[in-house]
């Protein structure tokens, strides 16, 4: 464990995360995807530091998450590790990075851990994926599971629609969580599924819960960076609370900066950089010159 000087943070782990939900402690997850970000959020002391998919959306535009590929994936991770000294750091496998066969899984997962500098990465899917989480323990590659609403299963789900309102439905959800958690996941992501039953796992797993729109009984909580800050484009989920309007912090430093330059003042001369005392006595005397040549 490694102390900062004069701070009160620790490197969290995947053990830290154990004991807190033991000791009902509650755990704080953000996403990340951007060196800048991710030191921040890291600075103010958040437990678990997620380079989402949800990158698709927030930071290249796309539609949802099934279009980012492990490239931008691996671009993203590696620029929020170098900022990361404190959290527990995750990256999600992109939508068909797992889903093709288990020696194409490892040798994407080992890319997060290896190249990206990743402590545990993320994969959407309930009791099926169950033997996959075991190959990856195997292979000294720890995971986060993620059931309820799973966002690469879209099409599947016809849309973004919660998840668990009936007893068959919540008997697959228990199944799925206690499947991963046998299989020895570090966390659990409860996304989109109703408060009691998100309260009925998080009893049941030893592993901890990070919830998203699964109400307050999970033994942690992750939001989207962008939606708490209001850099998104679309209005929020009902989950999502909002704690600043950085968006329209940006739009009128963008708006002051247009209208500086185009009255001419930005920038002012004590914005300026001058020429020594000596050059410029220099200049003028070469100036002189040249307006003399040319009467």
């Amino acid at each position: 464990m490694s102390i900062t000087t004069g701070d009160f943070r620790f490197k969290v782990t995947s053990s830290t995360l154990f004991d807190k939900k033991l000791k009902h402690e509650p755990i704080t997850c953000l996403t990340a995807y951007d060196y800048a970000t991710a030191r921040l959020v890291d600075e103010a002391g958040i437990d678990m530091i997620l380079v989402g998919d949800s990158l698709a959306q927030t930071m290249l535009g796309y539609e949802n998450t099934l279009p980012v590929t492990m490239d931008e994936m691996m671009h993203h991770t590696r620029a929020v590790r170098r900022a990361v000294k404190h959290a527990f750091l995750v990256a999600d496998m992109p939508y068909a990075s797992y889903h093709l066969g288990t020696r194409d899984t490892l040798r994407n997962a080992a890319r997060f851990i290896k190249e990206g500098g990743a402590e545990a990465i993320k994969i959407e899917g309930g009791e099926s994926r169950a033997p996959l989480v075991h190959r990856l323990q195997d292979a000294e590659i720890p995971v986060v599971g993620h059931i309820g609403l799973t966002p690469q299963s879209v099409h599947r789900m016809g849309g973004y629609k919660v998840q668990g309102k009936s007893m068959r439905d919540i008997e697959q959800l228990m199944r799925d969580a206690t499947a991963l958690d046998r299989a020895g996941i570090v966390a659990l992501v409860l996304e989109g599924i109703p408060r009691e039953v998100a309260a009925m796992i998080t009893a049941e797993v030893e592993a901890p819960t990070i919830g998203i729109g699964a109400g307050p009984d999970c033994d942690g909580q992750v939001l989207v960076i962008h939606d708490i800050l209001g850099l998104t484009f679309t209005p929020p989920a009902k989950f999502v609370r909002r704690y600043g309007d950085v968006g329209a912090m940006i739009t009128d430093a963008v708006k002051a900066f247009r209208d500086d330059v185009k009255s001419h003042s930005y920038p002012s001369d004590a914005e300026s950089y001058h020429l020594p005392k000596e050059a410029q006595a220099t200049l003028e005397v070469v100036n002189h010159r040249k307006q003399a040549l040319r009467k």
